[in-house]
């Protein structure tokens, strides 16, 4: 991703063990390598990768507070934004989101605390068409999704937007919330 976006690591100091603890279970590798590298922003003018940010915006840790708070609130009735999955609460199995599309395209993992370390990433396209399952890294994903045009139907390299990235650091009216 580094070299694709010709970016300069930014070495963002990230407690894992923090995150980790709040959520029960170890994050990707190549995740964590991403966040420290890149923080929270935006691919390619339209492709929003949640990691660290002092905003809320880009900050995965509190998107996914939001989402769990969301999906467990009871007088919203019980239909899960994510079915027919639920958004991961800390012990269980559900979806975090770690990434979204200016399209509404959703970028997430499923997360199983009894299988620590297996992380399939799902993406459902703006349609609120199925999931599609793929067993792959999350920046596997992510470099597809930004460089491969024939990575359907989530490839967005066909559109000629570049691959750039644009931190979101510290500015919620600039960043794009899921």
């Amino acid at each position: 991703m580094i070299e694709l976006t010709g970016w300069e690591p930014r070495g963002i100091p990230v407690d894992w063990s923090a995150i980790e603890g709040e959520l029960g279970v170890p994050l990707p590798a190549d995740y964590k390598e991403l966040c420290e590298a890149f923080g929270g922003g935006t691919f390619s003018d339209s492709v929003s990768f949640l990691g660290r940010d002092e905003g809320i915006s880009f900050d995965f840790l509190a998107q996914w507070r939001v989402a769990l708070s969301v999906d467990r609130d009871s007088t919203l009735g019980y239909v899960s934004a994510v079915d027919p999955y639920a958004i991961y609460a800390p012990g269980g199995k559900g979806m975090v989101t770690w990434g979204s599309t200016e399209w509404a395209d959703e970028y997430c993992w499923l997360i199983d605390a009894e299988r620590p370390g297996d992380y399939p990433v799902l993406a459902r396209s703006h349609d609120g068409g199925p999931w599609h399952w793929y067993d792959m890294s999350t920046s596997e994903f992510l470099y597809r999704v930004l460089a491969d045009a024939d990575f359907q139907p989530f490839g967005i390299a066909q559109y000629d937007l570049g691959t750039t990235f644009e931190p979101g650091t510290g500015c919620p009216s600039g960043g794009r919330p899921l």
